[in-house]
């Protein structure tokens, strides 16, 4: 698995088993985490910290965009509120923005994150077979909201040491390139 989702709060997950929409299916956008603000970034492998990036994100009025710093295939994102205080990301994958993408963002302290994809993989069988739609490029596609739902509480009830670290920095402090 390649994680390419700086998200979060974030950004743009590109995982081998991660579900994705060809269109956004998550239309209540707020700026749930503010009107801008700075991020570090870890990716996760095994449960260790690795390839630290920072960037900035700005509220465009509709969704979060990059506004520096690295993570510059994280171009844009929005999170919305799920169950038990864990947000969900969604972002957009690819520069023709005909791949949307979705993260579980689970708060671990103020301003800390683990962000997972949600992957089909934590579903069992039938909820796959109930929920994920084959497409070309895609082995999980969803189109509602019901399907994404299910399939992010799967991935939310099971523990993962995968997905990546997303830290809120400071205000005042400029991301590095």
């Amino acid at each position: 698995m390649r994680l390419r989702f700086a998200l979060l709060v974030v950004s743009a997950l590109s995982l081998s088993a991660c579900i994705d929409s060809a269109t956004p299916i998550l239309m209540d956008s707020q700026p749930l985490l503010g009107q801008t603000f700075n991020l570090q970034f870890f990716s996760l492998r095994k449960g260790v910290a690795h390839d630290p990036q920072q960037a900035r994100y700005v509220w465009n009025g509709k969704q979060y965009t990059h506004a520096g710093g690295g993570m510059e295939d994280a171009k844009a994102f929005t999170v919305h509120a799920f169950d038990g205080g864990d947000l969900i990301a969604q972002s957009v994958a690819d520069e023709r923005q005909s791949t949307i993408e979705y993260g579980l963002l689970r708060r671990l302290a103020d301003g800390v994150f683990l962000l997972v994809p949600v992957d089909e993989d934590d579903a069992d069988e039938a909820t796959r077979a109930k929920y994920c739609e084959r497409a070309e490029k895609s082995s999980c596609r969803v189109s509602t909201r019901e399907q994404l739902f299910a399939l992010a509480r799967a991935a939310a009830a099971r523990r993962s040491d995968r997905g990546g670290l997303v830290i809120r920095l400071a205000d005042d402090e400029k991301p590095a390139k």
